[in-house]
């Protein structure tokens, strides 16, 4: 999981500045990533899970 972790992490960073600035463009960051990205089973759905990891680098520069 820290492998998908990472890659996801990655590509959002690499976003410019103003297309990850609002918590709307996580979420459909990681509708999309969801799609490229296998996560494996949790209690918690896979959409929170990157949402989780996105919230911290949300806005930042």
């Amino acid at each position: 999981m820290s492998k998908v972790r990472r890659a996801v992490i990655r590509e959002w960073m690499l976003l410019a500045r103003e297309k990850r600035s609002s918590s709307e463009q996580a979420a459909a960051f990681a509708k999309a990533a969801l799609q490229r990205h296998g996560l494996p089973r949790s209690r918690r759905t896979p959409h929170m899970i990157i949402m989780r990891w996105l919230s911290p680098r949300t806005g930042r520069p």
